[in-house]
């Protein structure tokens, strides 16, 4: 079986090279590595289209970015009208080293007719495990200023147990593959946000058309996210509320006062965060 491997590029040539090394180590499967360029910088794209040549790779130049999903939704198009089953959505800094990783999530996705989207242990370089993921609770969600009074990472709520296979609600969206047939059902991606809550989204999409999201603890991969790099922090912070509202309104299924109130506790925690960037004083 033929798989297609989207790599959506942002100036990260360098990142897209070590991630295609790892993906050209792939055992049992033979893919279709396409990497689709989300306007980058010329000198970048030059260095794309000298890559994919050598690597024999498709590369597809978007000449406009608007984010994360639409860029994704670009080479997801091109799955489909080629004719793939599943394809496999890779953020660029990903790794691979288990040379079966891409088989086992087949296996799990083709002997599961009922689920949509399959995703593996994620670690970070640290030893952090990413998946899977559950989505905040209501209460969890309006009162998201309890776990910073007592000093705790908000982040550790909404991770399961990662020794364990099964249904899950979430997966994070830098690595998973989609049955494509699913995919058309929904719409693909929805492209109404730039960056963030993607995860959250899909999960929701998924879910409405009664389809399912299974984690595999057995293939791992790592994800080696840098923070730092990764450009203005409150640029990206105004994008993941922007988002997160966005998210709330459309598909979190609360209305009249109860979504009303989740917006307001929304709009003071940006206001607050957006604080601590202005004065410099970073969260750890």
């Amino acid at each position: 079986m033929k798989i297609p491997v989207i790599l959506l590029n942002y100036n990260s040539s360098s990142d897209c090279k070590k991630c295609i090394s790892f993906l050209k180590r792939q055992q049992g499967v033979e893919l279709e590595i396409v990497v689709v360029d989300n306007c980058s910088r010329q000198n970048e794209v030059e260095q794309l289209r000298q890559l994919c040549s050598q690597e024999d790779c498709t590369l597809i130049e978007n000449h406009e970015n608007r984010g994360y999903n639409a860029g994704n939704n670009i080479g997801l198009r091109y799955a489909v009208s080629k004719g793939y089953e599943y394809a496999l959505i890779a953020n660029p800094d990903m790794e691979f080293p288990e040379t079966n990783y891409i088989a086992h999530l087949i296996s799990a996705l083709s002997s599961q007719p009922e689920v949509a989207v399959c995703a593996s242990d994620i670690i970070s370089p640290t030893g952090k495990h990413l998946n899977p993921q559950r989505e905040a609770t209501y209460w969890e969600e309006l009162l998201w200023f309890i776990p910073l009074l007592a000093y705790r990472k908000t982040r550790k709520w909404f991770l399961e147990d990662y020794t364990k296979d099964g249904y899950c609600y979430k997966v994070g969206g830098c690595c998973l593959m989609i049955r494509l047939k699913v995919l058309q059902r929904i719409n693909f991606f929805d492209e109404n946000v730039f960056l963030y809550c993607e995860e959250a989204i899909l999960a929701k999409q998924i879910q409405q058309i009664g389809e399912k999201i299974y984690y595999l603890s057995k293939a791992v991969a790592v994800h080696c996210h840098l923070k730092e790099s990764k450009g203005n922090p409150y640029k990206r912070l105004t994008m993941a509320f922007n988002s997160r509202r966005y998210f709330l309104r459309k598909y979190s299924g609360y209305s009249g006062v109860k979504l009303k109130f989740l917006l307001f506790s929304k709009w003071v925690q940006q206001i607050i965060y957006k604080f601590f960037y202005v004065s410099g004083i970073k969260r750890k």
